[in-house]
């Protein structure tokens, strides 16, 4: 029996032009993105459309584009796809929520607004910072961070994407010194990302406490249909797990290949990623080379649905 995820991007994957299409379109589109505009009061829109980049790339504008535009293009297609599961990738976690019915668009919209805002504060710009790296076993990226960390300089795993792809977050010194290490003990790669702050490793403490303050100001409903979650890579149904997860999402490593296989062994063998980019369509192949991948990004891509 065939079983359908639908995945959303989450921050990377924000591009100036984004969704024009859909929204020129769809009616359906229109009305997200006009919902999104009149609930943060100012034109994001227009910022996703026109840009420029600078103003793209800030947190709190960037989380807010990305989830408007998955839920408008989602809008403009879930009557055509039967999902069985949802999911996201960070930020990209909201947009399945919204999607599986848990959060309110307008609530989600803003809720990512801030939880840029919260992220950003929660770390002064140049102060923290971000690494992909390429071709090195999980563990060996878990001692090389404790040998590069001390206190008041941390270095931790912050995305587990795919085998042979993970992310390390945390102080700027560290993920330098980190970037020399892991190339010595035997990694093809490590980079430098270009982002704001270090996200899901524990410097964004701060960010989660705000975050759960906030969220509790927030309807959240039991799903209608279930979403596997960033934290723990497991299904969740109710609201109080949804709660949970987003606030512990904050400040921890986003188990992406595990979500992956976790969805493979519940029998999902088709995945489609809505939403900007075709980041997550990647990974997927790189993690399981069975599920079969699409994705709903531009305009045509919905067509043979």
């Amino acid at each position: 029996m065939t079983k359908t995820a639908v995945v959303f991007p989450g921050q990377g994957s924000q591009f100036a032009g984004m969704g024009k299409d859909f929204y020129d379109k769809y009616a359906e589109v229109r009305k997200v993105f006009d919902k999104a505009d009149e609930v943060l009061g100012y034109s994001l829109t227009s910022i996703m459309f026109n840009g420029p980049e600078e103003d793209l790339k800030l947190t709190s504008n960037t989380q807010p584009a990305l989830l408007t535009m998955s839920i408008g293009i989602w809008e403009a297609v879930k009557n055509k796809i039967k999902a069985d599961y949802f999911a996201g990738h960070s930020l990209g976690e909201y947009s399945a929520l919204v999607a599986a019915g848990g959060i309110s668009f307008e609530d989600a919209v803003l809720a990512v607004h801030n939880r840029g805002k919260f992220m950003q504060e929660a770390v002064p710009v140049g102060t923290g910072a971000m690494a992909a790296v390429m071709g090195a076993d999980d563990a060996i990226i878990a001692d090389v961070c404790k040998a590069c960390s001390k206190p008041g300089s941390v270095v931790e795993p912050a995305n587990f994407n795919c085998p042979g792809q993970t992310v390390v977050a945390g102080n700027a010194e560290a993920v330098n010194l980190f970037c020399e290490k892991i190339k010595e003990a035997g990694a093809k790669r490590a980079i430098l990302l270009p982002v704001s702050a270090p996200f899901h490793c524990s410097l964004m403490k701060p960010a989660a406490e705000k975050m759960a303050a906030y969220l509790k100001n927030i309807k959240i409903n039991d799903l209608q249909a279930p979403v596997f979650n960033n934290v723990n890579a497991e299904i969740e149904t109710d609201a109080e797990t949804v709660y949970n997860s987003l606030v512990k999402q904050v400040a921890s490593p986003v188990l992406w290949t595990k979500s992956v296989e976790n969805m493979a062994a519940s029998g999902v063998n088709t995945i489609i990623e809505v939403g900007a980019g075709k980041v997550l369509t990647g990974l997927v192949k790189k993690i399981n080379k069975e599920i079969e991948v699409r994705n709903i990004g531009t305009l045509g891509d919905e067509d043979g649905i």
